[in-house]
């Protein structure tokens, strides 16, 4: 069936979209961007304080990338009791890790993980469409709609917990001093929400590729699918 032969292909296509574009945001600097002022600077253009981070390091300036704190050390590295909370790591002496830390570490599990879920959908429904099984494509469509969920589980907590961060800055430092200071988020997060639109995308063309076998199979209409 023609219809079939499109939205297979369509599906597959997208759930390749949906991966690249999640890769290439997870290793990418730019989700989150800070630009700082210079001191008498009033052409709006962001100063040598400026700094942009990924999930996994922190550039700033000309001084080149560093990685970020690892969340799920025990111990902290020699730093500040200000940078550890400016990293939503938040002083040892805490006797549970603050929300900002919590959702540090949710996010470092679930972008990943919604990756490899991705990897595992397009093999089931690689498998779901070359045995044109309606269960199969059926549970593969769920599952892409979950793993895209998943994702925008990550991407909305990443959102907050950067808010979250700015805010403890904040009041660390007071607002007087962060006054020049401007953030926003970066073309990272762009390809991250284009990934959950193209994970999604794949899961409901899944749906619709499974609703339109089942029928064809109950009407006795022969089909054929070119992968």
């Amino acid at each position: 069936m023609a219809r079939l032969g499109a939205l297979l292909p369509g599906a597959a296509l997208g759930a390749l979209l949906s991966f690249a574009l999640l890769a290439a945001a997870l290793g990418s600097d730019y989700w989150y961007l800070l630009e700082v002022a210079a001191a008498g600077n009033r052409t709006g253009l962001p100063g040598p304080l400026s700094s942009h981070s990924g999930l996994w390091h922190i550039c700033e300036g000309q001084n080149g990338c560093i990685p970020l704190i690892d969340p799920f050390a025990t111990e902290s590295l020699d730093v500040s009791t200000s940078l550890q909370h400016l990293l939503c790591l938040g002083p040892r002496l805490h006797p549970e890790p603050p929300l900002p830390a919590a959702l540090h570490r949710a996010i470092m599990v679930v972008l990943p993980l919604s990756l490899v879920l991705i990897v595992t959908g397009w093999m089931c429904g690689l498998l779901g469409s070359l045995a044109q099984s309606v269960p199969l494509l059926f549970f593969t469509g769920c599952y892409f709609l979950l793993g895209g969920s998943l994702t925008l589980a990550g991407v909305s907590i990443y959102v907050r917990y950067s808010d979250l961060a700015f805010a403890e800055t904040t009041r660390q430092y007071g607002a007087r001093h962060v006054q020049d200071v401007r953030v926003s988020f970066g073309w990272s997060v762009a390809l991250a929400w284009g990934s959950c639109a193209s994970e999604v995308l794949s899961g409901t063309l899944l749906l619709v590729a499974a609703r339109a076998l089942s029928l064809s199979r109950r009407l006795g209409t022969p089909h054929s699918v070119v992968i």
